[in-house]
């Protein structure tokens, strides 16, 4: 492969999605690395003083300051993009500044957006506390319910936002049909596709404007480094979101960049093995527990629709036990193996309480309306055989009789 073979569109556009996760948007420098380099630089020189006028003018193509580009920050950006089928990408800090970004670069003071209730309880926060402040307002719906979101249009809505599927609830919006809705009637609909990736679930292919993701989660998949990214037209990015993420500062390190650029590498090996460990460790769950919440088993509401619009249902699901916290709470003292940790994504499972941890900071009503209740709990399936995860889940829920 030549230097820049990895940012040519015209070569990478040919390649198969696997190929796309290890080689796309990889740029080497004249040392000829195998790894991609990690620029650990703010700034950089020039030869002289057009050069760095032509380039801040747009006139020339180069690097300006880190803020707005830098070598390995950019590569992951177009990898990202190669594997999301999108036109183009912009890393950000972390998930929440990638969904912050997302909205606050196209909203403005008067406009409306619509936002599936079901969701990460920070972005609910920022649409529910933060939009508002800015005059900005957001109305929540049942993200399953498509005759919701046709009532909640306004002659003002510009946004439709939803997680799909959405945390920790599982609940799973139709995303061909939601798109379209929003595109009828010139709305711009942004997606979570955190939970999936582009290895399960590529939702420009389905209609999206706007795919967001915390990459701190499956892409880089070792709980290792915090990440954003977010997705869509060329026009979008460089015309909408640009010019916000560069007066913000809501950048990317490269270091994080890099990790993430290693994590993509493996990203469909892990995510599909993940899932399939999940899912296998949900049908042990089924009959044991009271409520258990996997799009990918039968017995979920809305498996048909996974079934067309994802590849698999993902590494992610929730269930509830009888008692309350303190059941809840008790379950997670009891595990052995299984951390108890409110990330997801991770090649180590992890289990969390999400009523006192992710969806902590919004109110017992709001999270009563999402169906976040106090014994439900999460759990993000690794890498370990599943029948030590199951048998670490054995034990611990035989501690509340079950």
């Amino acid at each position: 492969m030549k230097r820049d073979t990895g940012q040519n569109r015209s070569i990478t556009s040919k390649w198969r999605s696997s190929t796309r996760a290890v080689r796309g948007g990889t740029w080497r420098s004249e040392q000829g690395e195998t790894s991609e380099a990690i620029f650990m630089t703010s700034g950089y020189c020039y030869d002289d003083a057009h050069t760095p006028a032509a380039r801040f003018a747009g006139q020339e193509p180069g690097m300006t300051y880190s803020r707005t580009q830098n070598p390995s920050v950019q590569m992951l950006e177009e990898r990202i993009a190669l594997m999301e089928g999108a036109e183009a990408c912009r890393a950000q800090a972390s998930g929440m500044a990638a969904m912050s970004t997302a909205l606050l670069c196209q909203l403005s003071v008067g406009d409306h957006m619509v936002v599936a209730r079901a969701a990460f309880g920070p972005t609910r926060w920022v649409t529910d506390n933060l939009l508002p402040r800015f005059g900005i307002e957001c109305t929540a719906v049942d993200g399953r319910d498509l005759d919701q979101w046709k009532a909640a249009i306004r002659p003002n809505t510009k946004v439709f936002f939803f997680e799909t599927p959405a945390n920790p609830t599982m609940d799973i919006v139709d995303i061909a049909a939601v798109c379209a809705l929003a595109r009828e009637h010139g709305i711009r609909s942004v997606v979570d596709n955190a939970f999936a990736t582009s290895a399960l679930q590529r939702p420009l292919d389905h209609g999206a404007d706007v795919v967001a993701y915390a990459a701190t989660k499956l892409m880089d998949g070792q709980g290792r480094v915090l990440a954003g990214a977010v997705c869509g037209t060329a026009e979008f990015i460089n015309g909408t979101l640009l010019p916000y993420q560069r007066n913000t500062g809501c950048t990317l390190s490269p270091f994080n960049a890099w990790i993430v650029l290693k994590g993509l590498e493996t990203l469909e090996l892990r995510a599909v093995k993940q899932a399939e460990n999940a899912l296998e460790v949900a049908r042990f769950l089924e009959a044991r527990v009271p409520v258990l919440n996997h799009p990918g088993l039968p017995s979920h509401p809305q498996h048909e629709l996974v079934k067309r619009q994802m590849r698999l249902a993902g590494s992610v699901f929730s269930f509830e036990v009888d008692g309350g916290r303190e059941a809840a709470h008790k379950v997670l003292d009891a595990l052995e193996m299984i951390d108890i940790s409110n990330n997801i994504g991770d090649t180590k499972s992890l289990m969390t309480h999400p009523s006192s941890t992710t969806h902590s900071s919004l109110t017992p009503e709001t999270r009563a309306l999402m169906g976040v209740n106090e014994g439900m709990l999460r759990i993000s399936v690794g890498l370990e055989d599943p029948a030590d995860v199951m048998e670490d889940l054995d034990q611990a829920l035989r501690t509340i009789g079950l």
